[in-house]
């Protein structure tokens, strides 16, 4: 029987310290991500827990330099979109001023889908909530992120997207549906303070705000 690890305090301040230094980065370098942490990251990301253990995360690693720059020509047209939206303008000002992505420079696109029908796990777990497979692709991509964050590499989520337009450009099976868009690489200027809270779009709450008991 293997024996179970123990989590001493070192490694508890450890933890909490990753976890706070888990930002979403938009300012990367462009030095190139060794191979052997990607590896290790996708290592790491494939023990998230999954609904049924069905594994549902798919991994693309975009490597085509057109293809990057037509994500990120749709991206920047989108932003725009959006904060043409907002109704008050000096909100529309200071989104226009925020960097939404690192497409252009991060040396690592990744596009995560879920696979909405995957035969591992046999359905088990998921009859009467279907959206679990979609909240275990997120956990990979959450576990992904803590792996990348303590070798000292930055993730950025981009959510300003048609997702069915990154879809059709990526030419994936009809099953599969994107979660998510990352930029991977190191940051310019590591933080552990959130860019959008030093820039003063939205600062962190009260976690005791968002704590109920029935």
């Amino acid at each position: 029987m293997t024996s179970e690890p123990v989590f001493d305090p070192a490694f508890r301040e450890g933890f909490d310290q990753l976890l706070r230094w888990r930002r979403d980065v938009r300012h990367f370098r462009t030095t190139p991500v060794p191979e052997t942490d990607l590896e290790a990251m996708f290592d790491a990301a494939a023990l998230a827990p999954s609904v049924g253990n069905a594994q549902p995360w798919r991994f693309v690693r975009i490597t085509s330099p057109a293809l990057r720059m037509t994500l990120a020509a749709h991206v920047d047209e989108a932003s725009a979109e959006a904060a043409a939206a907002l109704p008050d303008a000096e909100r529309a000002a200071a989104y226009r001023r925020l960097k939404l992505h690192g497409l252009r420079e991060a040396p690592v696109l990744l596009a995560i889908f879920n696979d909405e029908a995957p035969i591992a796990g046999h359905g088990l777990g998921r009859a009467t909530m279907a959206e679990t497979l979609r909240y275990s692709t997120v956990m990979a991509i959450h576990t992904l992120w803590l792996a990348a964050r303590v070798r000292g590499i930055g993730v950025g989520w981009v959510s300003i997207l048609d997702p069915d337009y990154v879809t059709a450009q990526l030419d994936v099976p009809q099953s599969w549906s994107l979660i998510a868009l990352l930029c991977i690489g190191y940051p310019e200027a590591p933080a552990a303070t959130p860019e959008l809270e030093r820039r003063g779009w939205q600062a962190r709450e009260s976690i005791a705000e968002r704590i109920f008991e029935r």
